[in-house]
């Protein structure tokens, strides 16, 4: 199966527009416009996109803190972001979730998750009900190097793979469970762990979208035909703090500069399009400038719109009133 011209332009279109947004939400955090804490997705985005370019509204993903990026390549609606980033009235959760907490079932996105390893056993349940429906759709859990030492995750796995779920396990290992090397702390691979619990499991380059989209399009279409759960171990690297306001004293202070240069995710899409002939550099450039100045509106709207009143404070409490 090939990618079209089409496909090709919105795989950049999304990991251009993760990449402005993030940059966006880094200046107004340190310049003090937003609230809350903030984990950002810079340099990861081949990872998501790559993996929800295979997906539909049936299928569902679910987020870690860092989910900004997981969000906008499953569809979710980037002015809405912006909005409940800022606490807005209109975000997509009303301006009271925050960026951790970032939700848009009507796209699948089951949400961002402040919990280290919250994610998986919600994939879990979303993979049952779509094989007792007979949907044909997946559930897929983004987690961290960190959270793959969670009990929730480990159980997920089991259950996953006892009940033949159509489920997918996305390990984005950035380096760093928080401040602490992801290859000291995670003891043995990943894929071996995956292959533990009796899953087909693949190491992947995840700064590469197209070794991502290859590896993503095995998994899930061994999920929707029956196949069951697999897991991919994603290697990324994560431009910014584990969080921001993170000094990030424990990384040499080259490393990221250095992966910048050899294998950003946008620099590499780009070559290898270029050198195919699929993609003309005139249409990326104009996505760049496209995606750029719709971040930018979507900033100066969410810095001038409402936030939550009195009112809203008790809404959204209970399932029904």
């Amino acid at each position: 199966m090939q990618l079209s011209r089409e496909d090709l332009l919105e795989a950049y279109r999304r990991m251009r527009m993760i990449r402005e947004f993030e940059d966006a939400v880094h200046d107004e955090f340190s310049a003090g416009a937003i609230p809350g804490f903030v984990h950002l997705y810079a340099g990861e985005e081949a990872s998501g996109v790559g993996v929800c370019m295979h997906l539909d509204d049936r299928d569902a993903i679910a987020s870690t803190h860092r989910g900004h990026g997981h969000c906008i390549a499953k569809g979710c609606d980037e002015h809405g972001m912006m909005l409940e980033i800022f606490g807005r009235k209109d975000g997509l959760c009303g301006g009271k979730g925050g960026s951790m907490h970032i939700a848009d079932l009507s796209k699948g996105m089951m949400g961002a998750n402040g919990i280290v390893g919250g994610g998986p056993p919600l994939i879990c349940g979303a993979a049952l009900t779509a094989k007792t429906l007979k949907t044909g759709g997946v559930a897929i859990a983004f987690v961290g190097d960190g959270a793959s030492n969670q009990g929730t995750t480990f159980e997920s796995y089991n259950l996953a793979k006892v009940w033949n779920l159509p489920a997918i396990f996305i390990v984005e290992d950035n380096g760093y469970a928080e401040s602490t090397g992801s290859r000291w702390s995670v003891a043995g691979s990943q894929v071996g762990r995956g292959q533990g619990f009796g899953m087909p499991a693949t190491e992947v380059d995840g700064s590469d979208f197209f070794a991502v989209w290859e590896a993503a399009r095995e998994a899930i279409e061994r999920a929707r035909n029956g196949g069951g759960p697999s897991l991919l171990h994603h290697r990324v690297m994560r431009y910014y703090g584990h969080f921001e306001g993170d000094a990030t004293t424990y990384k040499d202070p080259n490393e990221v500069a250095n992966y910048k240069a050899s294998k950003d995710p946008l620099m590499l899409f780009r070559r290898r399009v270029a050198e195919a002939g699929l993609l003309d550099g005139a249409a990326m450039d104009e996505i760049d400038r496209a995606a750029r100045s719709r971040i930018a509106q979507c900033v100066a709207e969410a810095k001038a719109a409402p936030q939550p009143g009195e009112a809203d404070l008790l809404t959204d409490v209970y399932v029904s009133y």
